[in-house]
């Protein structure tokens, strides 16, 4: 049995409804793309100017020192170190880095401790 032929003008559309639009046609040059404004954008709207000097605005942000006590960081890996080493005084993350850190030179000490600005003498 032989499927029968059927000859049809098919009509395509110019435009697609689904065809990304240019970004280019969408937003013209100089206006925000997203809903995110620029801090230039926000002071501008703003008028910060006009408000009273001790009034916050986003030219004026200040906060206290935090309460938080800073985190100790290891001075080999970069991850939190819950450990100092009394002799080399280099905090460290764990178990292989202590041994590292023990394998280190004096001379190589003394570098990491001035990276952190810990001007510590070893004898």
């Amino acid at each position: 049995m032989e499927a029968e032929v059927v000859e049809a003008e098919i009509v395509l559309p110019m435009h697609f409804r689904f065809k990304k639009i240019q970004t280019y046609e969408k937003y013209p040059k100089g206006q925000s793309r997203g809903r995110w404004k620029h801090l230039k954008q926000i002071l501008q709207a703003e008028n910060f100017q006009d408000y009273p000097p001790d009034e916050p605005n986003y030219v004026n942000i200040e906060s206290p020192p935090s309460m938080q006590p800073c985190k100790r960081i290891c001075d080999i890996t970069g991850y939190e170190a819950p450990y100092l080493d009394p002799r080399t005084k280099l905090r460290y993350a764990n178990t292989d880095v202590f041994k590292t850190v023990r394998s280190l030179s004096s001379e190589q000490v003394q570098q990491y401790l001035a990276l952190r600005n810990a001007a510590v003498v070893l004898k």
